[in-house]
């Protein structure tokens, strides 16, 4: 007699499935935040949130860093390529034909203004900065800036090169170049910034990506690290503005 097939549901849905996991998933989708914050947001208490993290770190969807701000605090980010993969499997294994498909492309007034902001406008900012443009085109108008710039770090150059971008003989920013300026999105990729960013005109969405300081950690390869994470935010991000509409 042949074995009972599995039945179990997907594990996208055996971890998602629960309410507080869904909606921390949701909340991690708009950019990395604290346990603290995801608290405030759920509704639920520190316990029961440390709880449902842990179970959503352990399948993989999400991860956890220290804060560069305050070592106490930890920062939790959203694994998007880790859930597509695990969205695409538990489509298909209802049915074939419920396979991912891409959405279309929102039609746009204009283009989509972001500013990319970390301390020194040496690495993480700039690299950020190079992705959109290369993958959005004319579809965003992208910038970066520093609380405290300094020159373009030449492994930032080095890791760019990899991606087949040149960045070389590009000038460091200080942020309240930009003051006055109208966004859309203003995206920190440092936690010690994102305590210290100005407020823009226009009610810019403001997003946080955790990102450790690749000039902070030992060799080349730590730009590469940061290089490879950036590359994939970017790619996610500029999937989401592209199908979603623009104010003004």
């Amino acid at each position: 007699m042949a074995a009972p097939a599995d039945l179990s549901p997907p594990t996208f849905l055996q971890l998602a499935g629960n309410a507080v996991r869904w909606r921390l998933l949701t909340e991690l989708s708009r950019g990395d935040l604290r346990a603290g914050e995801l608290t405030v947001l759920v509704g639920q208490p520190q316990n029961a949130v440390s709880y449902h993290l842990g179970k959503l770190r352990g399948g993989g969807l999400v991860s956890a860093r220290r804060s560069s701000a305050d070592q106490r605090d930890s920062y939790y980010h959203l694994e998007l390529t880790r859930c597509g993969e695990l969205l695409a499997a538990t489509g298909s294994a209802l049915h074939p034909g419920l396979a991912a498909r891409p959405p279309a492309v929102h039609r746009r007034r204009r283009a989509v203004r972001v500013l990319f902001l970390c301390t020194g406008n040496s690495a993480r900012s700039q690299l950020a900065e190079a992705f959109l443009a290369h993958v959005a085109g004319e579809r965003v108008q992208v910038a970066s800036a520093g609380s405290h710039p300094k020159r373009l770090h030449p492994s930032a150059v080095r890791a760019m090169r990899e991606y087949g971008i040149d960045i070389a003989g590009r000038r460091s920013k200080h942020l309240d170049e930009f003051a006055g300026h109208r966004f859309d999105h203003v995206i920190t990729l440092c936690d010690k910034v994102r305590e210290v960013c100005p407020e823009f005109p226009g009610a810019p969405e403001a997003i946080h990506w955790s990102i450790p300081d690749p000039a902070g950690q030992p060799g080349y390869a730590a730009f590469r690290r940061v290089a490879a994470d950036i590359h994939t935010r970017v790619e996610f991000f500029a999937r989401r503005i592209a199908v979603s509409p623009v104010k003004g």
